[in-house]
């Protein structure tokens, strides 16, 4: 039996489950195998907040419809926590703690016997607190990860059920862009959103702007470095960004790194 079937064979004995769906690539895989598995006894959940942009909300709408599953979205305030806006080495815990109890209660409330999310075996080689805060909720399972299944495997799931997202670059919320230490607000989110969708218009792959406080680092694909030092577009760059607000704009050399925030850790009290 392939992972493809094993998966499905393992959704089918949680009878019925809530997916939470950001129409990722991951978990746009979980809500087609869960709707293959178990039909109207399946639904695809979307949390909205300030934390991921209305592009992404559209695309989980289109996404949940073509996979043919019920969705539903739900508002959260991510931003009342206050163990989350600090945005110390914990900030992804605190998310998942309240988060994943809204879900949870969701199911309880609608009679869903599980919860289901996107994690896989590639995530284990990451920095992911998140990941510890699912450990403590009871209706919370993560087939990817129970099955050993690879982001390459998930990949080619979507391409098999010819899913548009197959080949979507992975992505992270807003708050992740955030150099530890620097408070989340909504102002901050608001400017790299909007400094993203700046380079999206020119720029191909994975882009990410980190904010620095006063300084916007630039990171998108090695191939695509180049193009940020080309006029016109680097005096575009400078300009726009410095109107959001950066009084410094930067480019990582190195491209696009996973989690890059992440190497101040080992020597950071945050």
């Amino acid at each position: 039996m392939n992972k493809q079937q094993q998966l499905i064979e393992l959704l089918k004995s949680y009878q019925s489950v809530a997916v939470a769906f950001s129409g990722g690539v991951d978990s746009s895989v979980l809500a087609k195998a869960t709707q293959i598995a178990l039909g109207d006894k399946a639904i695809a959940i979307t949390a909205v907040s300030e934390l991921i942009t209305t592009n992404e909300i559209s695309d989980a709408k289109k996404v949940a419809k073509l996979i043919g599953i019920k969705h539903e979205l739900f508002t959260v305030d991510d931003l009342a926590d206050k163990k989350f806006t600090c945005n110390d080495k914990m900030r992804c815990y605190h998310c998942h703690i309240n988060r994943f109890k809204l879900l949870e209660d969701f199911c309880q409330k609608n009679n869903y016997n599980y919860l289901l999310e996107g994690s896989n075996e590639d995530d284990k080689g990451d920095y992911r607190p998140g990941m510890l805060a699912l450990k403590e909720f009871k209706l919370t399972k993560s087939p990817f990860l129970e099955l050993h299944i690879t982001k390459d495997e998930i990949r080619q799931m979507a391409k098999d059920w010819n899913l548009p997202v197959w080949n979507k670059p992975s992505s992270a919320c807003l708050a992740s862009r955030l150099i530890y230490g620097l408070e989340v607000t909504p102002e901050r989110l608001n400017q790299v959103a909007k400094a993203e969708d700046i380079l999206h218009k020119f720029l191909q792959g994975q882009i990410r702007v980190r904010h620095h406080g006063d300084l916007a680092r630039i990171e998108v694909e090695t191939n695509e470095v180049p193009k940020l030092f080309t006029n016109p577009l680097k005096d575009l760059i400078h300009k726009e960004f410095q109107k959001l607000g950066f009084k410094f704009i930067t480019v990582d050399l190195i491209g696009y790194q996973k989690g890059s925030n992440n190497v101040i850790l080992d020597n950071n009290p945050f």
